[in-house]
């Protein structure tokens, strides 16, 4: 399968500045989409934003102007910056991707979905 790992998370003050990333390790074919959720205490697990493999990006209406997701394919990478952090962000920060991979004796390769296991940001006021 493939695993994804995070780094980067912390604790800042309001209006402070982190910068999440996450590796994609395994038998990688092709990386697909790429995207960043969050889930805080009490709520649901929420799209932040999220990037194709041609570059082109999607965000959540709150992080606009304040966040940049970016990627580099030949890392296998994904990255979140965020600037002007809030206290409303403070969230675990959950890395995904899709694609595809091949096992030893595999002919054709097997689609995935991946999570990592979440860093924590956590924005004081």
């Amino acid at each position: 399968q493939v695993q994804l790992e995070e780094s980067g998370g912390g604790l800042v003050q309001a209006g402070g500045s982190l910068r999440l990333s996450c590796g994609a390790s395994g038998s990688i074919v092709r990386l697909n989409p790429m995207a960043w959720y969050r889930q805080a205490p009490g709520n649901q697990r929420e799209l932040v934003a999220a990037i194709t493999s041609g570059g082109s990006t999607n965000y959540q209406d709150s992080v606009k102007g304040r966040f940049t997701i970016s990627r580099d394919n030949a890392k296998n990478m994904v990255y979140l910056q965020m600037n002007n952090l809030k206290p409303e962000d403070t969230a675990v920060y959950y890395c995904n991707a899709e694609g595809t991979y091949r096992r030893s004796g595999d002919l054709y390769a097997r689609t995935f979905t991946s999570w990592g296991q979440g860093t924590q940001v956590t924005v004081s006021s």
